[in-house]
């Protein structure tokens, strides 16, 4: 088991690339079942998730390779409509193969997804569209479906990305258009129209409550490159906030991070926000000040994902801070840990009240899912002494090399096997 030591106490300086988008790369690697050719995806992270979408791309009849950040599919071997037990649990989003299983081969039987626990992540609202679709759906030992796709309307009842995703891909190979109302609208959605649309798909909408997909078309291979990881960024910032410092990132878009650059220029750090980077500076000796309220929302409202790193910033902070989670039930799992660190913060149901203390310190934690690991190494490096951080299978999720980023920043991190 390997475990992260990270020594507080040290500004973080410099600059860095962020690496290629987790949730972008996995809806369009469920994609390539479409590709009536080879597809070549640049700037992919090396993930343990992209590993377990290569897996399960191999399974279904696929060559799939990645070298470095560049991934390669070959889906005219594909065959099978079936996904393993093991390769579901593996990560949480693949049911994102849904779709594309029903788009190419009429039929799909998977069982239920697992990787981070945030409390229920229904996949009915998946499971809606589809029927929407005309395919027919048993939840019998699995989830098993059936059917061509038929064009339609498709009407969520919440803006899921997943299932936003998940209608788009099935949509492409309906006999006839689909609209998608209250979709929704994150950037990621957007790169995966990008994608399909490379591909010869005809797509519009994304970014917008409305999407419309033109079904049936015939598809061939490509080459793209995915988007930056936002989320990744948004922690990355986080961990200078808390450490001080001037970092800053290249390779992701400022508008997406717009709502966390606002929150984390209220808590008293300098943002600079270019086409080309964004920046951040805060003086370490001037204590980061609370942000009245910070409410989670579907994009392009503050993120879910950023909600763990900038309560590990704002941990140390003058005043009262309350975090109202609107997305999830169980976000809150670092806590406990924070408070290990020294944190003050009260948790009920989905509201969190962080009460700033003046420093927080070294502890041993553990990482229990993705962002919140990410939180925790946040916050280790503002904090004094050093960090022990372990559960870092949940940060390899989404993070690639979390530790050889910090330290290209100056932080004294250090991967060590227990």
């Amino acid at each position: 088991m390997s475990v992260m030591y990270l020594r507080g106490g040290t500004p973080l300086e410099g600059e860095l690339a962020v690496h290629g988008a987790k949730n972008s790369v996995l809806p369009i690697l469920a994609a390539c079942l479409l590709a009536g050719g080879p597809v070549v995806l640049h700037n992919c992270p090396r993930l343990t998730d992209v590993g377990a979408a290569l897996g399960i791309l191999r399974r279904l009849g696929c060559k799939a390779e990645q070298e470095g950040h560049t991934v390669a599919v070959d889906p005219s071997g594909a065959a099978g409509c079936s996904i393993s037990e093991e390769q579901m649990r593996a990560m949480r989003s693949s049911i994102i193969f849904l779709g594309p299983l029903l788009a190419r081969a009429g039929e799909a039987h998977l069982t239920y997804p697992g990787g981070c626990e945030l409390g229920p992540r229904p996949i009915d609202l998946h499971l809606s569209a589809i029927r929407a679709m005309g395919c027919r759906v048993s939840e019998e030992r699995g989830i098993h479906c059936q059917g061509r796709p038929r064009g339609g309307e498709v009407q969520l009842a919440l803006p899921s990305v997943g299932a936003t995703e998940n209608a788009m891909l099935c949509a492409v190979g309906a006999s006839g258009p689909t609209t998608i109302a209250n979709a929704a609208r994150e950037p990621e959605i957007g790169d995966l129209q990008s994608f399909l649309n490379l591909l010869g798909a005809r797509v519009r909408g994304a970014g917008s409550s409305t999407i419309t997909v033109e079904g049936g078309r015939p598809l061939s291979g490509g080459e793209f490159t995915v988007m930056g990881d936002r989320i990744v960024a948004a922690t990355l910032l986080s961990a200078a906030a808390a450490a001080g410092g001037r970092v800053r990132l290249s390779g992701v878009d400022w508008r997406h991070l717009a709502t966390v650059l606002s929150v984390l220029h209220q808590a008293g750090c300098r943002v600079e926000s270019r086409l080309e980077y964004v920046e951040l500076e805060r003086d370490r000796a001037v204590p980061l000040r609370a942000v009245p309220t910070i409410r989670t929302a579907p994009y392009p409202g503050f993120p879910t994902d950023a909600q763990a790193p900038v309560m590990a910033a704002l941990a140390a902070s003058q005043g009262c801070t309350l975090f109202v989670e609107a997305m999830f039930d169980s976000r809150y799992r670092h806590v406990p840990e924070l408070i290990r660190m020294g944190a003050d913060v009260t948790t009920e149901g989905r509201v969190a009240l962080v009460r700033g203390v003046e420093r927080l310190r070294g502890a041993r934690v553990e990482a229990s899912d993705l962002r919140g690991g990410g939180a925790l190494a946040a916050a280790a490096l503002g904090a004094e002494g050093t960090t022990i951080l372990s559960g870092l299978s949940h940060i390899d999720r989404g993070y690639e090399g979390l530790e050889e980023m910090l330290q290209a920043l100056g932080a004294n991190v250090e991967r060590r096997e227990a």
